[in-house]
């Protein structure tokens, strides 16, 4: 009986520090994985970065602010950007990045996932206004070199670095789209005009050496009407060609001259 009267007595005290480990364990173990790490502030002041793995804190003391290692993808929206040759476009980009320096993320920068998304923005419209047209559409991996190295310079003291900037989509007027498919279609037809003109020249040229060759030798010319006749007689022809020698004709030819000549 006695000993049931102590349980009874001991049992408040029992449930009152279940309860209190209920809510102190909680806040007093912390467990991080590979790519996380926890800053540490004890008091309002900074104890470092610890992780990943177990973290013991002390309840009430010490907060602690968890950060992602991984790399972020920031969707930069899209913006309205005059070229330098006076286009107007609008471009969207995507950012990769990835906090290298936790204690920096957290103590340098209030956001900074807002503030790289801002600065994203702000770089996008100014790198692009100084772009011409076909430099933004024909050099695409030079200006995203540029954009990457312009914002990782301006996150470098939050500890964050930027990995990759790509400009996704860059979205033209119609009337622009229109001027630049006739000025496409003008230089086809002048690469077909100058194409056609070579042609020509070889051709012209072959028959020049063609001349030459018939001229010092006559018989090659023979050999070419014949090849010719050949070529324009078919199977199911009517016509016959017969070749006659010029040299038939000669002796009437000349007489009829000398006659005209002594009148």
């Amino acid at each position: 009986m006695d000993a049931f009267l102590k349980l009874m007595n001991v049992l408040p005290w029992i449930v009152v520090v279940i309860v209190l480990a209920s809510i102190v364990l909680p806040q007093a173990i912390r467990i991080l994985r590979e790519y996380e790490r926890g800053v540490i502030f004890r008091l309002g002041r900074l104890r470092g970065a610890k992780g990943p793995g177990l973290i013991l804190l002390i309840p009430i003391v010490d907060r602690m602010v968890k950060m992602d290692l991984r790399v972020i993808t920031i969707d930069v929206p899209k913006q309205e950007v005059m070229t330098r040759d006076n286009v107007p476009v609008t471009v969207d980009a995507v950012v990769y990045f990835r906090v290298m320096d936790p204690v920096a993320a957290v103590i340098k920068v209030e956001n900074f996932l807002k503030a790289s998304s801002l600065i994203s923005q702000t770089t996008l419209r100014s790198v692009l206004g100084q772009a011409e047209l076909d430099e933004l559409l024909a050099h695409r991996e030079k200006i995203n070199l540029t954009l990457q190295e312009i914002i990782d310079r301006q996150t470098d003291p939050w500890g964050i670095k930027v990995t990759a900037v790509e400009v996704k989509d860059v979205i033209l007027p119609d009337g622009m789209k229109r001027a630049m498919a006739k000025q496409a279609e003008a230089e086809r037809e002048r690469r077909a005009k100058i194409v056609n003109a070579e042609g020509e020249f070889q051709a012209a040229e072959k028959m020049v050496q063609a001349a030459g060759m018939m001229s010092r030798e006559p018989m090659a010319l023979q050999l070419r009407f014949l090849q010719t006749m050949r070529e324009i007689s078919s199977e199911h022809n009517t016509t016959t060609f017969l070749p006659v020698p010029i040299d038939l004709f000669a002796p009437f030819v000349k007489p009829s001259g000398r006659q005209g000549g002594e009148v």
